[in-house]
């Protein structure tokens, strides 16, 4: 069987030019190697193994990945360039070198370059990080297997060959290869491997599609670069929810966690203005206080704006139409931004009815009451429906002095002991409801 090292196309023979991607010369020759032979088992007969996570004692990251790493599991981490990958990574290596040697191995920077980054973090004294810059896939397992590294990062995937020759480096085959290996070397020396992947334009992993199937956890860390807000999600995780984030702060130390995210992103000075309302959504199992802003202006152009951010666009549209067509807002030719202070990007569905008020408090010039808060799903008919985890985000929004909350009448907690016994609960049916219990 031969190979193409750039596509991974295969052929049973050797061809000088590959027929898939295009490329000359291409093609190696491929060992075939097996494993010896496996039984199947009856479920009712495999032993369960207990599992003990490994604590990385950076809170958000463990939250975001279940609570801490599983020996022997493979993560991915992606992100746009400069976002911080690196330097979150090497600050886990770095509490993770307290329990043991960890091997920080990089492709793309030299030793001295990573030294600096380490004085800069105030990390530079760490004991039992060893830092290596190398390429070679085989290099590479001898160093784990030198240092009896308790952990592995590695930096990038896109620079890890798995052949004797630099060939083919950032190909969708040299990346699929290096990561099936690397996850057989994770699972073979029971040591979970940290993984560094670039991505592409459009936000995807770099590489080919099947990266993603071959780790145990992908995340993504976002954020923008007029922002110092960094969130952590996890689009795949085999060992927990991939509905948690992480929220950090980019600082000059590195990543700072932010232990309140409630307090950050709904942080005012001054008045509220018109257009200003806050909203308590739920990320996963946390809740967290969002402030909404919009800006409803005048227009002269036949074509009137509509812009979001950190909210979908679509979603906003639809929440215009019903504005108009229930609350007879004529706000289809005016100019409407909307924007999640703060950098968060919310994907629920009950942030409708605060979109909504803040839509129309900033239309009709009226600020809504700092201490209220507004959560609720808008249906096309104008009807205020149900929202999960209201206890939650109430009991979240007591803590922080809120007073009153605009929440659906389908889902009135229950008196119970929670702290949302404080809030003044006002149960709206209705858009229209809503709006008038606002004062808008």
């Amino acid at each position: 069987m031969y190979r193409c090292r750039d596509c991974g196309y295969a052929a049973l023979r050797w061809l000088g030019r590959c027929p898939q991607c295009g490329r000359w010369e291409t093609f190696i020759e491929a060992s075939e190697q097996r494993s010896g032979a496996s039984a199947p088992q009856a479920l009712t007969e495999i032993p369960l193994e207990e599992t003990q996570r490994l604590p990385t004692q950076i809170t958000e990251f463990d939250r975001v990945i279940g609570g801490g790493l599983i020996p022997g599991s493979v993560l991915l981490v992606g992100g746009e360039p400069g976002i911080g990958k690196s330097t979150l990574l090497f600050q886990i290596a770095a509490q993770l070198a307290r329990a043991g040697p960890v091997l920080y191995i990089s492709g793309e920077e030299s030793p001295g370059q990573i030294k600096l980054r380490a004085e800069r973090l105030a990390l530079g004294q760490t004991k039992n990080l060893f830092i290596v810059h190398e390429q070679n896939l085989a290099a590479i397992r001898e160093h784990v297997l030198q240092t009896n590294a308790s952990a592995v990062i590695v930096d990038s995937i896109q620079t890890v060959f798995p052949e004797g020759e630099r060939l083919g480096l950032g190909t969708t085959y040299q990346v699929g290869q290096a990561a099936f290996e690397l996850s057989q070397l994770a699972r073979a020396q029971k040591i979970p491997i940290l993984l560094i992947g670039h991505i592409t334009k459009s936000g995807e992993f770099a590489g080919p599609k099947a990266i993603e199937h071959l780790v145990d956890v992908a995340l993504y860390l976002e954020g923008g670069r007029e922002s110092d807000v960094r969130i952590l999600r996890a689009v795949k995780n085999r060992f927990g929810s991939t509905e948690e984030i992480g929220v950090f702060q980019m600082t000059e130390l590195g990543l700072v966690e932010i232990a309140n995210p409630s307090q950050f992103f709904t942080e005012r000075s001054g008045p509220v203005p018109p257009g200003s309302v806050i909203v308590p959504t739920v990320e996963g199992t946390r809740p967290i206080l969002v402030e909404i802003q919009a800006l409803v202006a005048f227009t002269r152009s036949s074509y009137s704006q509509r812009r979001a951010t950190g909210l979908d666009l679509n979603r906003v549209a639809l929440l215009i139409a019903v504005i108009e067509k229930h609350l007879g807002a004529q706000i289809s030719g005016e100019d409407i931004y909307v924007n999640v202070a703060g950098g968060l990007t919310l994907r629920e569905t009950a942030t409708d009815l605060g979109v909504a008020a803040a839509i129309v408090s900033s239309y009709k010039e009226k600020p809504i009451d700092s201490q209220t808060v507004v959560v609720g799903e808008l249906g096309l008919a104008g009807e205020v429906r149900r929202v999960r985890k209201l206890r939650e985000r109430l009991t979240e929004a007591a803590k922080l002095g809120y007073k009153r909350a605009v929440v659906p009448a389908l889902t009135l907690p229950g008196r119970g002991d929670g702290g949302e016994g404080e809030l003044e609960l006002c149960a709206v049916r209705t858009i229209r409801e809503a709006m008038e219990a606002l004062g808008i």
